[in-house]
């Protein structure tokens, strides 16, 4: 996951103890009604593509950067479906790290191209879409399971 200057600066000071960080991820569609999935590394698992804001960002400005960032997709913001939090949105990262997330949920749509993505190929190896009654049967990250069971897809 590529970390942010400030995100950096913290850990210099606390190494790997819980860190809270406010994020965005975003339910992108199609019209066949799948969702666009991303292949996280971190997180050797299949998720909304999404991740940490930086400071001052506009958090949908955050959503549709990481859609970019990790598709090379550029998305429309359709609004806000959900803002997540608590227990099981703590991630513990492969190097140690342990981040609390509070993340809001937005739903978008590709304005850009026939909705082929390009996967950044370092933070995400793999982007696919999928049906709904697909995500039961994919290895899905610890993220994506407890949004997905919040929506009722799971």
């Amino acid at each position: 996951m590529p970390v942010s200057p400030y995100i950096k600066r913290l850990r210099e000071v606390i190494g790997t103890d819980l860190i809270f960080v406010p994020a965005v991820t975003t339910i992108v569609s199609d019209a066949d009604g799948r969702v666009l999935l991303v292949y996280e590394t971190d997180a050797d698992g299949w998720s909304t593509p999404g991740g940490a804001l930086e400071v001052d960002e506009r958090p949908e400005a955050g959503a549709r950067r990481e859609v970019f960032e990790e598709t090379g997709l550029t998305i429309r913001i359709d609004g806000i479906e959900t803002v997540l939090g608590g227990p099981e949105f703590h991630a513990h990262y492969k190097n140690g790290d342990e981040v609390a997330y509070v993340t809001t949920v937005y739903r978008g749509t590709v304005e850009s191209g026939s909705g082929e993505s390009a996967p950044d190929g370092v933070e995400v190896t793999a982007a696919e879409w999928f049906a709904l009654d697909q995500l039961s049967t994919v290895p899905l990250s610890n993220f994506a399971t407890q949004l997905f069971r919040h929506l009722g897809w799971l």
